[in-house]
């Protein structure tokens, strides 16, 4: 019989029992002194908000199986991060939740005379003003920062995110409120790249994007088409394939599907494609790093100086504040999965 949150505290010394949240510093390696707080949400679905990194998602996992696809670099501190070139990757943890931008994403370029580094530096970004909300009474999880991407004769951002949950459902939301606070306009660029992983990911994993169209970004992308809803088997000789869709202003709803973990498993991304009008389908089937992630956004991902000459460069002008909204959803078993992702 199930009871109700009420019922459990009399069964419980604490009601971490049965979810909350565990505030924590690192100490091993490149990720000493990074602050981050684990999220049991009591549905099975646990999560590690990083708030020094963007307040960006890094483990998680649905009853003890891993979701998310995690680099060698883990939760690296942010005083190791290298804005130039393509040094972003020296501290790229993967993650479930990496976010780009807010000024810039994509390769790196140099667009009107500012040298930009790959992907831009909000995952760099140590949050202020950390707050934890969640009440076992009410039943909420949540997390809430500010972040700023600010430079002096340059840009001003601000940022306020918040990460919730609710007790007993296997689902995260992601908020976000950006505006720029400077006295000119501002490139505006923002992806929420989302890693998956093994044992999710594996050959008998599929993906689900139904978007309005889909082409592929560069010419190894484009002689795999038919490979975009499928993954294979870790292997040396297969090279990254990015894959852009774009949809039709509406809420859409993106997933992966694994029949064959546990009774089925499921992970599904649900975003307004009115304010995030692109995804990205980034795969690589390579040895270790063996990963896909799906990427809405509010520009392809190209670098800024491309997206400036093609006339695809959105600004934020004085005072502007967008909000945007992404949930990431667990759904397990095989019937479940159908009905309700048809």
């Amino acid at each position: 019989m199930s009871k109700t949150r009420k019922e459990l505290k009399k069964y419980t010394g604490n009601t971490c029992q049965i979810g909350g949240t565990r505030h924590y510093r690192l100490t091993d390696g490149i990720t000493d002194g990074c602050r981050c707080i684990d999220v049991n949400t009591g549905s099975g679905f646990t999560y590690t908000v990083v708030c020094d990194r963007g307040l960006d998602i890094s483990l998680a996992s649905y009853k003890g199986t891993n979701l998310a696809f995690l680099t060698e670099n883990m939760e690296a501190n942010p005083a190791h991060f290298d804005a130039s070139d393509i040094q972003w990757l020296r501290t790229f943890s993967g993650g479930l939740l990496t976010t780009c931008g807010p000024t810039h994403l994509g390769p790196p370029c140099e667009d009107n005379g500012e040298l930009l580094g790959q992907h831009g530096r909000w995952t760099s970004l140590p949050a202020k003003k950390v707050c934890d909300l969640s009440d076992y009474e009410t039943g909420i999880l949540k997390i809430t920062g500010e972040l700023h991407d600010s430079t002096p004769f340059g840009h001003k951002i601000a940022i306020k995110r918040s990460i919730s949950s609710e007790f007993g459902k296997a689902a995260v939301v992601i908020e976000d409120e950006i505006t720029n606070e400077g006295g000119k306009d501002c490139p505006f660029n923002l992806l929420y790249h989302i890693n998956f992983g093994y044992p999710l990911l594996s050959e008998d994993t599929t993906v689900h994007v139904p978007s309005k169209q889909c082409v592929g970004y560069d010419e190894y992308t484009n002689q795999r088409m038919d490979e975009q809803a499928s993954i294979k088997a870790p292997n040396g000789a297969n090279a990254e394939k990015n894959y852009m869709h774009t949809f039709s202003g509406n809420t859409e709803t993106v997933w992966i599907h694994n029949p064959a973990l546990e009774d089925g498993l499921a992970v599904s991304i649900t975003f307004d494609s009115k304010d995030l009008p692109y995804l990205t389908q980034w795969v690589l089937e390579d040895v270790k790093d063996y990963v896909l992630a799906l990427e809405p956004a509010n520009v392809p991902c190209e670098s800024r100086d491309y997206l400036r000459k093609n006339g695809l460069l959105p600004f934020l002008a004085p005072g502007e504040t967008k909000k945007f909204r992404v949930k990431i959803q667990v759904i397990a078993g095989n019937d479940t999965i159908e009905k309700k992702l048809g």
